[in-house]
């Protein structure tokens, strides 16, 4: 059985509904960033990881990426023209989406507060729009890949979903109903149960 380390209002969050999806079983240890607990499977202290067997991995989209890839299950295959184009769009969220999350949080409580610059928020809520309209314009059907949903639809909804609670502006109507039916799904909730 898998162990996720780390709480449900964090990255941990896309591991948990995974492994949700999958119908996978886990163990949960709701631990928090840099917790003593946290320490314990990763030196800097940061969550998610996961540990399966003997082995501890980190970073909340490799840990998706190695689940997928073991199970497969929500991924193309490796080495298919599907899978680099999942792949690019895995990177661009995470280029384009979280990571302008993570420098909203990181002015907000993650820094200390001496070299916070909270004036840096509203060029990240632009920067956000724009990237949100271009994944907009890229959704081509109920999911980000196709008519299958994928690793990317986890992330780009757990993104959105971090959005409306850091008070980014609305999405879309396109984008704001994508994120709406992949948080209806059971998997989700029974992942925001735990």
């Amino acid at each position: 059985m898998y162990k996720v380390i780390g709480t449900s209002k964090s990255r941990a969050f896309r591991v948990l509904w995974m492994l949700q999806e999958m119908q996978e079983p886990y163990e949960q240890i709701a631990a928090g960033p840099r917790s003593e607990e946290a320490m314990k499977y990763n030196a800097l202290g940061k969550i998610p990881a996961l540990v399966d067997g003997e082995d501890v991995m980190t970073d909340s989209v490799a840990i998706m990426t190695y689940l997928a890839d073991k199970h497969g299950k929500l991924t193309a295959p490796a080495g298919t023209v599907a899978r680099a184009r999942q792949d690019a769009m895995t990177f661009w969220l995470i280029d384009e989406l979280d990571a302008i999350l993570w420098s909203a949080a990181k002015h907000s409580f993650a820094l200390p507060e001496g070299v916070r610059v909270p004036a840096v928020k509203d060029a990240l809520k632009y920067e956000f729009e724009q990237s949100a309209a271009t994944l907009s314009d890229r959704l081509d059907g109920p999911f980000l890949m196709g008519d299958e949903m994928t690793l990317p639809d986890i992330l780009a909804c757990h993104c959105l979903n971090w959005a409306i609670g850091a008070k980014f502006p609305r999405t879309d109507d396109k984008l704001f109903h994508y994120a709406k039916s992949l948080r209806e799904r059971p998997a989700f909730q029974a992942a925001s149960a735990a």
